[in-house]
C-alpha cells in the first residue's frame, strides 16, 4: 500500500498547540479543540483517487510493548531501484509526528534530490496509533515523563522509543538498504522533546538530530535535568543537532498570544549549556526563525537542518 496524502490530512491536520497542551486546573480541551497536537477524525473516508506519494509505502506494525498499532511509512530517493545503486546504502530520516511531517519531508526533498542538491536518503514517518486521537497518542506517545499538570495521559516516551528501536528500525533496516552509521531522527514540538531525550538517553542511536520547537518546558523542564545526567557520566556526545524554535513562539510583546511558555528562551537556554559542556563529538546549531509560530516553524526548520545535514559539498 502506498502513502496517500489525503488519508493522512484527514487523520492528522497537525495545528501544533502553540505552546503545548492544556494545564491543569484549566477545563479540559475537546479533541477537536486540540487540534495541536492534534488532527482531525482518525477515521474519516478518503476521497476516491486521492494524490499517493511516489516511491512510498505503508507498512503496519504492533508494538509488543504497548500492543497497540501504527504504520511505518516508507519513501526511497529517486536513485534507490536504479541498477548502478544495487550495492548503495542509503542515509535514513525518521520522522515522529508521520501524518505530517512525512509529507512535508517528502516534498521538500523532491526538488534538491531530482536535481541533485542532495545526498539521497530514505525517508521514515511513524504513525500514531491506529484507532486513537492523535492529540491523545502524541502526547502520551512523545512525553518521557509523566506531568500531572497536564489534561490527558503522559508518559509513554520509553515505550514507543523501544518500539522504535526494537521494531521499526530493525524493520526497515532489513528490508531496505540502510546506512546504520547514518541515521537522523527529527520531530515537532513533543517529538522535539522526544528527540532531545534520545539524544541524551542513547545517543549513539541516530548520528544526526533535526528538532523544531521542542516542548523543553514540559514537566518543569525534566530534558534539562536529563542532560545534567548524562553530562555527569559522559565525557563527549557524538552526535549533529539542530534545533529551530520560531521567533513568536513566546508570550508578551512580538510573541503570541496563546503561548504560556517561552520557547525561544528555552532553546537558547539548553544550546548554552550544551555549548558549555566543550563535548569534542558534538555539533550543534540552532536558529530562531523569523516571525516563525509553533505552527509554522517546522518546514522551515527541517529544510535548514537537511541542507546542513545533506546538501552536497
Amino acid at each position: 500500500m502506498r502513502f496517500s496524502p489525503w488519508l493522512a490530512i484527514l487523520a492528522a491536520t497537525i495545528v501544533l498547540s502553540a505552546c503545548g497542551d492544556a494545564r491543569r486546573p484549566t477545563v479540559a480541551k475537546s479533541a477537536s479543540a486540540e487540534g495541536a497536537a492534534g488532527a482531525a477524525d482518525v477515521n474519516a473516508p478518503s476521497p476516491a483517487g486521492g494524490f499517493v506519494i511516489e516511491n512510498s509505502t505503508v507498512i503496519p506494525l504492533r508494538s509488543t510493548v504497548s500492543g497497540r498499532d501504527y504504520e511505518i511509512y516508507i519513501k526511497t530517493p529517486p536513485g534507490y531501484d536504479k541498477p548502478e545503486n544495487a550495492g548503495r546504502r542509503y542515509p535514513v530520516l525518521y520522522l515522529t509526528d508521520g501524518p505530517y511531517t512525512f509529507q512535508v519531508a517528502s516534498g521538500l526533498t523532491r526538488v534538491p534530490f531530482n536535481h541533485g542538491r542532495f545526498r539521497e536518503f530514505i525517508i521514515v514517518g511513524l504513525s500514531y496509533a491506529r484507532g486513537e486521537v492523535p492529540a491523545d497518542s502524541r502526547r502520551r506517545d512523545l512525553t518521557p515523563w509523566r506531568d500531572q499538570e497536564i489534561n490527558g495521559v503522559t508518559g509513554g516516551g520509553e515505550a514507543f522509543f523501544t518500539f522504535l528501536k526494537q521494531a521499526v528500525m530493525p524493520l526497515v533496516e532489513t528490508r531496505y538498504r540502510v546506512d546504520r552509521a547514518d541515521r537522523t531522527l527529527a520531530g515537532q514540538s513533543y517529538g522535539g522533546l522526544f528527540g532531545l531525550w534520545v539524544a541524551f538517553h542513547e545517543p549513539e542511536l541516530f548520528r544526526n538530530y533535526i528538532l523544531t520547537s521542542p516542548s523543553i518546558w514540559f514537566a518543569d523542564r525534566a530534558v534539562l535535568q536529563s542532560e545534567a545526567a548524562y553530562a555527569a557520566s559522559h565525557k563527549d556526545l557524538p552526535a549533529r543537532i539542530y534545533l529551530a524554535t520560531g521567533s513568536r513562539e513566546h508570550p508578551g510583546a512580538g510573541g503570541c498570544a496563546d503561548c504560556d511558555n517561552d520557547m525561544v528562551a528555552d532553546q537558547t537556554r539548553l544550546a548554552a549549556i550544551l555549548n558549555s559542556r566543550a563535548y569534542p563529538g558534538l555539533e550543534i546549531r540552532t536558529n530562531i526563525v523569523d516571525d516563525g509560530f509553533h505552527e509554522t516553524t517546522f518546514p522551515i526548520g527541517l529544510m535548514q537542518g537537511l541542507q546542513w545535514l545533506y546538501l552536497k559539498g
